[in-house]
């Protein structure tokens, strides 16, 4: 009889036995996977997690083996009061979520996770049908791990149909729009002042994916808006980054936002691009810059004009913390242009200048060409798509070929022949290479100090 290939005798001692070889049926049978106690017992805990949470007395390595096994469905409640960040967290953004930058939030898994939910909440919150407490609720969990806020949506009040009689009335009592009760979007008032470590916040006032039920009125915050959200405002100190774009904030709800951030504690960055503020708008932006320690101010993409650059200019010439100036794709013309040069004859903080797509001539070049003369602050200036033709290209060859600290010069589609475009590009780039040149210098200098 022939026996199973796994049962014949394969192999002899020295002695002459025979000796058998036993193979296993369960070809994937190993002594070395059976658990030891201890994983068995961290594996229970798991299991009844919620009902017997065992955590605080356990060493690292068995926590980060409790992170990476218990349950997601945690309720949240539960979970934020007892893991601190790690694995936990990173399981439950990357459950959620598709694309998880954690390098975004700090390397932060939890301060991603709380963000992002407290944003999401926000961005779907419909006033009149969302209850207050949903966001109240969420804010209790987290407020001490939110630094960052980026809605890129807010809701209006969801419209009940009407007759064509109320759609006449409506349309009467349209001018006393702002005596109606109830907010138009969400009430910032609510939230800004519990989220005591909220540093950046980024607002747009518009609806995502509106479809066939597009109205402009989706797109502009109203003055209601505008009034709870500058109380909301002063009320967060803590904040340093405030960005308002595409929201069709025009002078008056600018006027109102800046009343109530001028002697703001920490604001250092104000981004209002992507709007309509006009002369009247930036004549209060100018007024902020004298009683603010604003560090960053864009005003990109607005209809700011001569005398409103004016404005900006007379408190630029007494700033002394503004560095980055964006102006770009406005209106001020000549008149606002040289005044904003003229105010840098008097300024020695301003770094960046961008005056891009502004309907410019070659008589701003020559204000800032005689700017460029003395002042050794400047690094980056950009006056592209402005019409400054062969005498403003002479100017700044000129006031180039005596300044050392300008690194970045934009002039492209400004009428200057290419030659002479070819040539202050050249000296841009020599003082690229002498900063570069003296940086490892200044470098040592301090280490040897």
């Amino acid at each position: 009889m022939n026996l199973p290939r796994s049962c014949r005798h394969s192999k002899v001692t020295p002695r002459g036995h025979k000796m058998r070889r036993i193979i296993a049926e369960d070809l994937d049978w190993s002594l070395a996977t059976v658990s030891s106690l201890s994983n068995l017992c961290l594996q229970c805990i798991v299991n009844n997690f919620e009902e017997k949470p065992i955590y605080e007395e356990l060493t690292s390595s068995e926590k980060d083996f409790i992170q990476n096994r218990v349950s997601l469905s945690l309720p949240l409640h539960f979970a934020a009061n007892v893991f601190p960040d790690g694995v936990y967290w990173k399981r439950r953004c990357e459950q959620k979520w598709k694309v998880c930058d954690v390098s975004n939030y700090g390397e932060s898994w939890k301060r991603m996770f709380f963000e992002r939910q407290l944003e999401n909440i926000i961005e779907l919150f419909v006033p009149g049908i969302t209850e207050p407490k949903t966001v109240l609720d969420m804010v209790t969990l987290c407020k001490d791990h939110i630094k960052k806020l980026n809605i890129a949506q807010l809701l209006p009040p969801v419209k009940e149909p009407q007759t064509e009689d109320e759609e006449q009335a409506t349309e009467l009592t349209l001018e006393n729009e702002d005596d109606k009760s109830g907010m138009d979007h969400f009430d910032f008032r609510i939230l800004l002042d519990k989220l005591t470590n909220l540093e950046e916040l980024h607002l747009v006032y518009k609806v995502k994916s509106c479809g066939m039920n597009f109205e402009w009125s989706m797109f502009e915050m109203t003055n209601r808006d505008c009034e709870s959200l500058a109380k909301a405002l002063k009320s967060c100190k803590t904040l340093k980054l405030f960005r308002l774009h595409l929201s069709h904030l025009e002078d008056k709800k600018c006027r109102l936002l800046v009343k109530y951030l001028l002697d703001h504690p920490s604001l250092r960055t104000l981004d209002f691009s992507h709007n309509v503020i006009g002369d009247s708008g930036a004549r209060a932006i100018g007024k902020l810059l004298t009683k603010s320690k604003l560090e960053i101010l864009n005003l990109y993409d607005n209809n700011i004009g001569g005398p409103g650059a004016k404005a900006i200019a007379h408190a630029l010439s007494k700033n002394t913390t503004l560095v980055s100036l964006n102006l770009c794709l406005n209106r001020l013309n000549d008149e606002g242009g040289q005044a904003i040069c003229k105010a840098l004859l008097n300024n020695k903080t301003l770094l960046h200048l961008q005056l891009g797509a502004n309907g410019v001539t070659w008589l701003t070049a020559l204000s800032l060409s005689s700017v460029l003369a003395q002042n050794n602050t400047l690094k980056s200036i950009n006056l592209s798509c402005n019409t400054l033709g062969e005498v403003g290209g002479n100017a700044l060859e000129e006031a180039m070929s005596h300044n050392t600290s300008v690194t970045e010069c934009n002039i492209h589609l400004t009428d200057i022949e290419e030659r002479k475009v070819s040539v202050i590009n050249q000296m841009v780039w020599n003082n690229q290479f002498r900063k570069q040149e003296t940086s490892p210098r200044e470098k040592n200098t301090e280490n040897a100090n």
